[in-house]
């Protein structure tokens, strides 16, 4: 029941108004929850939403939320908590690198711009189950941004109570997900995620704790993987060569794609024909190849199974 799994860069903040990097918010996503989560292939399921009506012109949501939700410092999880999550996040004093995503729901441009107040957000809690986002424009993506870690409900009381150390390190956070961190002091390179004795799914949660550790050299973190302190490890470009006939050598596709971009300010790369040229003359499969690792051709900007249609 406990997963020894590696990341390569440190936690920076489980502060989500203020979070940029993926693995603050793998962490967020593990120990927070918003109105939805997202299963395989990003497939929107019901968490603090127990039901969702949109109106005809998908301009105005109301969502209801389940009584039986609370955070670890035992407040309920109500309504509110999510209209003072959005409102802090958009605030431009928070100066939140994601606040864009809120483009679209009514007036976050100009909250973001500092051109209206907070207040005008379009986002109302009518009462502690229930919820009312109103958007500018149709957003036919909405209930995917939902499952997003920005979208999340925040606790008032901890954000006021911790103040400028909120979300700093694993004691100044309370939690409404499935796992609760554990000894993150804000700078050291290990901590856990333990299991939320008082999340509202728990009897879906299978693991008992997640033990992880940065790990910034492949060797070292290999080395941890054959001694059995790792049950995982990301291998760099010469390990994959030397080891891809190795049982437990798994591929994993990346929603990552590497490309060249040219310099238009010069003069001579202005010209679309030449750029399409240059283009067409990469053999995609031999530098990837020469590159090493398990890299597949890029045929277009987003990367193989981004998108997936039914």
């Amino acid at each position: 029941q406990t997963l020894n799994w590696m990341t390569k860069s440190e936690l920076q903040t489980l502060d989500l108004s203020k979070v940029t990097d993926a693995t603050s918010l793998d962490q967020i996503n593990n120990s927070m929850e918003g109105l939805y989560r997202l299963g395989k292939n990003s497939k929107v399921e019901n968490a603090l939403a127990t039901k969702t009506e949109a109106s005809k012109d998908g301009k105005v949501w109301h969502f209801t939320l389940r009584k039986n939700a609370k955070w670890s410092n035992g407040d309920p999880v109500t309504a509110k908590d999510f209209v003072y999550s959005w409102r802090r996040t958009v605030d431009p004093k928070t100066a939140s690198q994601y606040a864009y995503l809120f483009s679209g729901v009514k007036n976050a441009d100009d909250v973001v711009a500092g051109k209206k107040k907070v207040e005008a957000l379009g986002v109302k809690a009518d009462d502690n189950q229930h919820l009312t986002v109103t958007l500018d424009r149709r957003i036919p993506y909405f209930k995917l941004l939902m499952g997003f870690g920005v979208f999340f409900p925040q606790n008032e009381h901890a954000v006021e109570k911790y103040g400028k150390n909120y979300g700093t390190s694993s004691k100044t956070m309370v939690y409404n997900g499935p796992f609760v961190s554990k000894g993150w002091t804000g700078s050291n390179l290990s901590w856990k995620l333990v299991k939320n004795k008082d999340y509202w799914d728990k009897s879906k949660v299978k693991l008992s704790k997640i033990n992880y550790s940065v790990q910034k050299t492949p060797s070292t973190a290999y080395n941890l993987y054959q001694s059995n302190k790792l049950d995982a490890t990301v291998l760099d470009s010469q390990q994959t060569k030397n080891l891809k006939h190795q049982k437990g050598y798994t591929l994993r596709d990346t929603a990552a794609t590497f490309y060249l971009q040219f310099n238009q300010k010069k003069k001579i790369f202005q010209n679309a024909d030449l750029r399409r040229a240059i283009s067409m003359s990469i053999n995609r499969k031999a530098l990837g190849s020469a590159l090493g690792g398990a890299n597949t051709p890029a045929t277009s900007l987003t990367s193989k199974g981004v998108v997936n249609h039914d």
